[in-house]
């Protein structure tokens, strides 16, 4: 029996270099060359975390960083959304409360058990640790739709959905004094968009819906911190652009009656040499395409993914 082909991931052993950047008086962001990103807002009186590392040991290493710059209490955690990559860290900070769109805890309740199995499988290096991890999921404390503004004393922080995009319950979160926005998987800077649990058909208005906020700082979720105009606007343009190339050749496969298999194969040959550079292309495509294929196809909303369904795809496309 062959051995089946390992997600493009597995070969991801080498550990990444923090950088932990201050992009304006309340707001920091930890990132680490293409891994997932964290954003922290120092307020007044407390501190807020976005998106958590993959495990609680790994989370400790953000604590460390927090605290060499303030000792006020740990008191949100934001989940910008529901992959497990982003959240099973949470209970690292001990926060006293765990903020989500209700649209993110929906998608908790429906595939969250499948999608942990499922990246844990995926990702190796980025659950280290990962025993840290508290039995089950982790669910938000607190829940909102379309809005909330927190006061961290007299520091405004707004959580937004401002569309589908990444996934149907993506928040981003805005201080709008320091014009700085974390955007989760939203937005991506030389680093592939994951699109599995996408609406390509939504995500380029929800990055205008981004780009009219007019931030100064934009952390992306993964990838360097943009400070400048010019700089959050080329991730933008580059998230954009990207969604647009999946989807343009994606469609052109399908008005052509093309299979999966075809359509996938050309559109990694069209899009490597632009893209072909970026952190984990080799192993989102597999993915994106799929999940834009069903979007075109007959599935309008995205199939769960499960550990069994990840290695089907991947032995289909890759094997």
């Amino acid at each position: 029996m062959a051995t089946p082909k390992q997600f493009a991931s597995h070969a991801d052993l080498k550990e990444k270099e923090v950088t932990f950047t201050r992009l304006s008086e309340h707001a920091y962001a930890y990132t680490a060359e293409g891994d997932p990103n964290t954003g922290i807002v120092v307020g007044d009186d407390a501190v807020l975390v976005a998106d958590t590392q993959a495990t609680p040991a790994m989370a400790q290493d953000v604590v460390r960083r927090i605290r060499e710059v303030t000792d006020k209490p740990i008191r949100y955690v934001v989940l910008t959304h529901y992959h497990a990559v982003r959240v099973l860290g949470a209970s690292g900070f001990n926060p006293q409360e765990v903020i989500s769109s209700q649209d993110t805890r929906d998608l908790i309740v429906e595939r969250g058990e499948q999608d942990k199995a499922s990246e844990i499988g995926r990702f190796p290096r980025l659950f280290r640790n990962v025993e840290s991890t508290p039995p089950g999921l982790t669910w938000p404390t607190m829940t909102f739709n379309k809005k909330m503004t927190l006061w961290l004393g007299k520091v405004e922080v707004q959580l937004l959905q401002l569309g589908r995009g990444h996934t149907k319950g993506d928040t981003v979160v805005w201080l709008p004094r320091d014009r700085v926005l974390l955007s989760g998987d939203l937005v991506e800077f030389d680093a592939t968009p994951y699109a599995g649990d996408a609406y390509f058909k939504d995500w380029p208005q929800t990055l205008e819906n981004v780009a009219a906020l007019k931030p100064t700082a934009l952390i992306p979720g993964r990838g360097p911190a943009l400070v400048g105009e010019e700089q959050v606007a080329a991730g933008l343009q580059a998230t954009a652009g990207f969604i647009a190339d999946v989807r343009g050749s994606v469609e052109a496969g399908v008005a052509a009656g093309k299979d999966l298999k075809t359509v996938y194969t050309e559109t990694f040959a069209k899009l490597k040499p632009k893209y072909g550079h970026w952190v984990i292309f080799d192993h989102c495509m597999p993915f994106d395409v799929t999940r834009c294929y069903d979007e075109l196809t007959r599935h309008p909303d995205p199939r769960i993914w499960t550990a069994e369904r990840d290695i089907e795809m991947w032995e289909a496309l890759e094997g």
